[in-house]
């Protein structure tokens, strides 16, 4: 890993002449006028490239105390740099004034080859960068010195910072479009001027990486986020992924599940290969939850004709997308201890005068009950109209405009919330408790990881309470 201060092609100017005597006389203004920085220096015309790169390069600092990189080439040099060998004839034939539409394409499979050069990078991942990048609409956005920057539509500030500089990316904080501070998964628009806002030191987050919540759109800005990643030390990846499972498994109230069993589910030999696999950035701990919930779900099928070999039938009477075992007509309610919501591995409790009871399968009631002979096979529907209540729990940091700008993540994902409680301590602590009325545990998992995302949000996750079985 290379230092910050030690990049000197953040800024970089280029200089075409005609011929090679002239690129060695610039060279010698270029040193007079201004100090070389010791190192710096590379005569790749005397010594070319594997490649047949021609170029001079050297690093200087300017007036102000900021390091600037100048290439020195002749145009010919330039062409065949930029597209190869075979730009020899192209050189001879149109003079100097390229096809900018040509240019434009070549640009396109320079970054393919750029990303593809990345060993972490497989042939699927190529094959989106090369739809990426040649199909779909794009949107054209300004720097803050109106360079125009060329990007896919639906590209957010952090696939901006990549394309400027990897480490642009890799420190990336916040940002500027038209002078207004934007979230980093704000949609960019054509037109849009934009300024990043960088740290002096740290990397990217994990969380850049989850599809979910759209922070980045582009395969250059993942794969370099990846690469970063596996870069770490292996402790430190490990201590990463454990991180944000562990939060990814508080938010949606599953801290209760066996850790070795969950590395199982995700397909790694031990719970630490699974811990570094996500540190690394190879996948998403939303996604390693996703698959033991879909398990569950898997499990509960294969047991319906064990519990009860009857045929299954449906029970109509208000039943919360709820497909009984072998019973039909019965009411159906969800149980007020666990709060169960679409996608949650459930259970029925038949009671004795209000019909089939729902819980979640790790619901403690459920757990310690002894009237297992009372537990019948239940599992959702298909049914994405339904809403379910779910109560919710945010721990943040009292501010101006904090219960609208939560209100607004949880609405723009069609989300209604009801029964919203606040108390705000003496130390300016605020404690939220609400309930989202959801469709599913996917859309419930999206939404807690856009709060928690909040600067000022300390915690969110899903609430349980534990009273005995109705």
């Amino acid at each position: 890993q290379v230092p910050f201060e030690q990049i000197f092609d953040v800024r970089a100017v280029r200089v075409l002449v005609d011929d090679i005597p002239t690129c060695y006389q610039v060279l010698g203004i270029v040193h007079t006028l201004w100090r070389p920085i010791h190192g710096e220096f590379d005569d790749y015309i005397a010594a070319p490239k594997e490649n047949g790169y021609r170029s001079l390069h050297t690093a200087i600092v300017d007036e102000e105390g900021k390091t600037l990189e100048v290439q020195i080439r002749t145009h010919q040099m330039h062409y065949e740099n930029e597209y190869g060998i075979a730009a020899h004839w192209r050189y001879k034939e149109n003079g100097r004034k390229p096809d900018m539409s040509f240019e434009q394409r070549i640009n396109y499979m320079r970054r393919l080859l750029e990303n593809i050069q990345d060993e972490s990078q497989d042939a699927e991942q190529f094959v989106e960068a090369m739809k990426e990048s040649i199909g779909g609409d794009r949107i054209y956005v300004f720097t803050p010195r109106n360079d125009i920057i060329d990007l896919p539509d639906g590209a957010t500030p952090i696939d901006f910072a990549y394309h400027i500089h990897t480490e642009v990316g890799h420190r990336c904080r916040g940002a500027k479009v038209n002078g207004q501070m934007v979230s980093l998964d704000y949609r960019l628009k054509t037109g849009d001027r934009v300024e990043i806002i960088t740290a002096n030191r740290g990397g990217p987050s994990l969380d850049w990486l989850n599809a979910d919540l759209g922070y980045t759109k582009t395969q250059r800005a993942r794969q370099k986020i990846k690469h970063w990643f596996r870069k770490q030390d292996r402790e430190k990846s490990i201590s990463l992924g454990r991180d944000a499972l562990e939060r990814e498994l508080k938010r949606l109230g599953m801290e209760d599940y066996v850790r070795a069993e969950i590395a199982q589910i995700a397909g790694y030999p031990s719970v630490e290969h699974m811990l570094a696999a996500i540190g690394f950035g190879d996948i998403t701990a939303s996604s390693v939850v996703s698959k033991v919930v879909q398990l569950e779900q898997r499990r509960e099928e294969e047991k319906r004709d064990e519990l009860i070999p009857k045929k299954p039938t449906t029970s109509k009477n208000g039943d919360h997308g709820i497909d009984v075992a072998g019973l039909g007509g019965l009411l159906v309610s969800l149980a007020s201890c666990c709060h169960p919501a679409p996608g949650d591995p459930v259970i029925g409790f038949i009671t004795r005068a209000r019909g089939v009871t729902v819980h979640r399968i790790d619901c403690k009631n459920i757990i310690n009950t002894t009237e297992q002979q009372r537990l019948i096979q239940v599992n959702w529907r298909d049914d994405h109209t339904q809403v379910y209540s779910v109560p919710i729990e945010i721990k943040a940091r009292d501010r101006g405009g904090l219960m609208r700008d939560i209100g607004g993540i949880i609405a723009e994902q069609g989300i209604n919330m009801t029964n919203v409680n606040i108390n705000i301590s003496d130390k300016s602590i605020a404690l939220f408790r609400l309930v989202m009325e959801v469709t599913h545990v996917n859309q419930l998992s999206l939404v807690l990881n856009k709060i928690d995302m909040m600067p000022e949000v300390i915690y969110v996750r899903r609430l349980m309470s534990a009273p005995t079985p109705e």
